[in-house]
């Protein structure tokens, strides 16, 4: 296992910085097994990309440390910067439990967000310093965004909240790395509606905090180049993608049903691994590293 870094020096951070510097943003891969983080590290190698692999708390549940070790090892080994995230962990007592495994996570997810907005901020800001104390960079939700996501406890029927400038300034105050603002975005389906993104209020928030916290973008998996370009142009330099890489490995598996399983785990592997790469174009991380 490699050691983690200072978090003057943490892999995450110095991902998105230079994401930020350069005018690019960088994939976070949402994955669910070893095929998606193996596939998330052969994308970014072949197309010379920084990557984040992200892991939800399920992992954990799942598997405890195991799934969070073969990750880091996979993505730390790399030829190329690849760092570990945890994403949507949302109770205290997980993000402790996820910030002590040895040498694992680089950046997690302290969503807050399903609680009201002052226990939200205090938490948060607990959390955040728990974080920091042993080199782990944080992200948090100010605001609420809506839907459900696979492995994340739902909060479907929880009114969405959209993120003002002034909340973003508040959580900025905690102390955290990377904000995750709500400004139209789903999680899941959207509906009916489609997608109805306020990039003003993207430009807003950017413009209130970019200089202290790399953005991130949630619910982009229905998005194109088009949508892509505009959020980067509003400070966006971490975009999560989890359909939008998964559904291809489904695919291979309904397709090659029956097949011998060695030969569907590695076609769904590389299914997976050219939509990362796909990606990595469009958000024009490819070639970066």
């Amino acid at each position: 296992m490699v050691p983690r870094p200072p978090l003057s020096e943490n892999r995450s951070m110095s991902i998105l910085n230079k994401a930020l510097a350069e005018g690019y943003a960088v994939p976070g891969m949402c994955c669910y097994n070893i095929e998606s983080i193996i596939a998330t590290v052969k994308a970014a190698e072949a197309a010379r990309s920084p990557a984040m692999v992200l892991l939800f708390p399920w992992a954990i549940q799942y598997a405890g440390d195991s799934l969070v070790k073969a990750a880091a090892d996979a993505a730390h080994n790399a030829s190329v910067p690849v760092s570990l995230h945890l994403d949507h962990c949302q109770t205290p007592e997980l993000v402790r439990r996820a910030a002590d495994i040895p040498e694992g996570f680089d950046s997690i997810m302290c969503d807050m967000s399903h609680y009201e907005k002052e226990e939200n901020l205090k938490l948060t800001a607990e959390l955040v310093k728990y974080c920091h104390e042993r080199g782990i960079a944080a992200e948090a939700e100010p605001g609420r965004i809506e839907g459900g996501e696979d492995g994340v406890a739902e909060t479907a029927d929880l009114e969405g909240l959209l993120t003002t400038p002034e909340e973003a300034e508040e959580f900025v105050a905690t102390g955290i790395d990377m904000l995750a603002p709500a400004f139209g975005n789903v999680h899941g389906e959207y509906g009916p509606r489609g997608i109805q993104l306020e990039y003003d209020r993207l430009d807003a928030i950017n413009k209130k905090v970019g200089d202290r916290v790399r953005l991130v973008l949630h619910g982009a998996d229905p998005f194109d180049e088009e949508i892509f370009r505009k959020c980067m142009a509003g400070g966006v330099t971490k975009v999560n993608i989890n359909k939008g890489m998964n559904n291809h490995y489904a695919w291979v598996q309904e397709e090659m049903r029956g097949k011998p399983l060695t030969s569907v785990i590695e076609a769904g592997t590389l299914a997976m691994q050219k939509a990362i790469e796909k990606y990595m174009h469009w958000l024009g991380s490819a070639g970066k590293a």
